[in-house]
């Protein structure tokens, strides 16, 4: 598939909200790995509000991605953080010598291995409902049709969750993030979980979680919540890694 069908067909994808198992989680996950694959940066973090605006980290790409906007939350500065706060675009095409606008935050990136940043807003008019960051290993990157394509891509998921918020009573809504947000806990327990039982880091673990919930057709979170209390159906899941072979 050439990357003008991917772009197009990540976007149909993005668009295709209205179902009624929709899952913020799955749905923001896909979004950072196809940023990944289609534009050229290193890795994708997402932030989300929660029903009392405030933000969480809801999906990244991989783990150090991960571990870079939570230590912007933890230390309250940052590029994602200042995206969301205005509702615009934050770059830095050089974290090292952008020291000064975010010393702790920018000196966490560059110790895990980024050196540039392009931050986005979920953004529809003035409703702001989180960020995107998008990371690169090497300085100058992303470029301006890269970040013009990567805001695309925000825009398009900012209104998808939108509708479908429409879509619900407020209470409902509220009760929908605030599971998903929860989800997320559970799934970062089950990632430590199988690490530790199968000697693998915290990426691969995930990727086992994600495999396990689409070949069984279920969902992420609920696979997660199985592992955590180690089901008897994820009991070969659960095994050591020798113990797989």
């Amino acid at each position: 598939m050439s990357r003008e069908e991917l772009l197009a067909q990540t976007f149909v994808e993005l668009a295709d909200t209205l179902t009624a198992d929709f899952d913020v989680i799955a749905f923001l996950d896909n979004l950072a790995r196809r940023v990944v694959e289609l534009l050229d940066v290193s890795a994708v973090g997402l932030m989300l509000t929660d029903h009392e605006g405030r933000l969480h980290v809801t999906a990244a790409s991989d783990e150090h991605a991960r571990l870079v906007d939570l230590f912007q939350l933890q230390n309250e500065e940052g590029p994602c953080l200042d995206s969301f706060r205005t509702g615009r675009a934050v770059i830095s095409l050089n974290l090292e010598a952008d020291l000064d606008r975010w010393p702790r935050a920018g000196r966490a990136a560059v110790d895990n291995g980024f050196h540039a940043v392009a931050a986005l807003p979920l953004r529809l008019r003035d409703q702001v409902i989180g960020a995107m960051n998008l990371l690169s290993a090497a300085t100058g990157r992303p470029d301006a049709r890269e970040i013009a394509i990567g805001q695309a891509f925000a825009d398009v998921a900012t209104i998808g969750i939108l509708h479908q918020r429409a879509l619900q009573e407020q209470h409902l809504l509220a009760e929908q993030l605030q599971t998903a947000l929860n989800s997320r806990i559970i799934i970062e327990q089950a990632k430590g979980v199988l690490a530790a039982l199968r000697g693998v880091d915290m990426e691969e673990a995930f990727a086992l979680l994600r495999e396990r919930a689409r070949s069984g057709n279920r969902r992420l979170a609920d696979v997660a919540a199985a592992v955590v209390r180690a089901a008897p159906d994820v009991a070969d899941l659960l095994a050591p890694e020798q113990e797989t072979r």
